[in-house]
Order: C-alpha cells, then structure tokens, then sequence
C-alpha cells in the first residue's frame, strides 16, 4: 500500500509519531534506495516513548502490507489491471506485473481522497509534528548515519504536497512514469502514457464502488491480531 493507504488505518491517531512510522519504510526507500532497515532486531535500544511509537507505527506498516498482498482483492486486481495493460505495453522496457501492482496502490490512494476517507493536509500534518531528535535517535539506531540527507527529502516531501495531486485521477499516470524512471530509462513514449492513462482512468473509476473492501478487511485483521 502507498502513503495514504497506510495512513487511512492511523488517520485518527492522536501519536504523530505512530503516523510518521506507519509510512517510515516508504519515506526511507524514496529517500535512497539502497537503505534497509530492521528496527525490529534493535528493539531494546530505543530510549523514548516517541521512539517507541514510531516503531509502533512501523510494525503496522509492514503487517498491513502482508495483509494486502496475501489479499484476493489484491490479487484479483492486479491480475485484472496487468490483462487490461499488456497491449498498451507490447513495446515498452516496463514490465506489466510492476505496473499493475503500483497502479492499484496509487488507485487507492486517489480513491481515498476523492472519497473524503482521508485528508491530506491531517496526514502532512502528522509528519510535521514529529520529534526531529526523536526521528533522528531512531534512524541513528538503525545504522542509519547520513540523517540530514533524510530529513532534507522529508522536508521537500512535505512542502511539495505532492499527494494532494492524486485527487485528480489523470494525475496517476504521471506519477507511475516517474517511478518507472528510476528503474528504466526512457520506459513509456507518449503514445503508450496516453493509452496506458485511458486504461487505467477506466479501471479507477470502476474501482470506486468497492475499494474499501479492503480496508475493512485488513482492519478486521488488525483487532483480531
């Protein structure tokens, strides 16, 4: 699940700290690729409550993500939306099953916003209001040591305000060329985001009567856990 997912199963939270660990993991793989981080193993180190909510929050991020993709939803989707891309990509470097799988993240994230489930000035709000020493102290523990470069992706995504734009569905497509451009170079012509952007534009706006299907699923298996 992208930010905003993740952010609709805190989105009540009164912890800022909990918030910000909830999309800790994406935050830190968009901040350098190669950083991976096990806050878990080092558990016993953290020294603050806030330290210790973020690694609340990061949990959760990680078991909502294995709820996600054990899903049928996500599994029936993905399959759907890759069947419904192939054509539009016959020439292209980008592979369909990455595609697809990364579409229907930013789907839901759109739906989300479109239908008032969550907001993206509270979710900015959240990350502003964490303890800088504390999100520090955490990166530090975790071998983390160029915190600055952190912090200096963080302040841009906030200020950038970037989420806010997938309330216009169009706006999805842009957003997926610019993750295939950090993996491909030159990975779609126009001609291929025009009809890629056709395909998907349809399949979101079938996606919105049942998409929170999903989350009403996975929060069922967060009480129960």
């Amino acid at each position: 699940m992208n930010f905003l997912s993740h952010f609709y199963f805190d989105r009540n939270s009164e912890d800022p700290h909990v918030v910000l660990g909830a999309v800790l993991p994406d935050l830190i793989k968009n901040a350098r690729k190669d950083w991976n981080l096990h806050p878990e193993r080092n558990a016993d180190l953290l020294k603050s409550n806030f330290e210790n909510s973020i690694l609340k929050g990061w949990k959760r991020h990680i078991t909502i993500d294995r709820h996600f993709h054990n899903s049928r939803f996500f599994t029936k989707h993905t399959t759907d939306i890759k069947r419904a891309i192939v054509p539009a990509l016959k020439n292209s470097v980008v592979r369909p099953s990455f595609l697809a799988h990364i579409s229907l993240e930013l789907m839901l994230d759109s739906a989300l916003i479109t239908e008032n489930q969550v907001q993206t000035a509270d979710f900015y709000s959240s990350l502003r209001q964490s303890d800088r020493e504390a999100v520090n102290s955490f990166l530090t523990l975790n071998r983390i040591q160029d915190t600055t470069h952190f912090f200096n992706f963080l302040d841009k995504f906030i200020q950038s305000n970037y989420l806010e734009s997938y309330r216009e569905s169009a706006n999805i497509m842009f957003a997926l060329n610019r993750i295939c451009m950090r993996i491909w170079k030159d990975p779609l012509t126009e001609i291929e985001m025009l009809n890629l952007g056709d395909i998907l534009n349809n399949y979101h706006q079938s996606l919105l009567g049942n998409y929170l299907d999903i989350f009403e699923e996975i929060n069922v298996r967060l009480i129960e856990s």
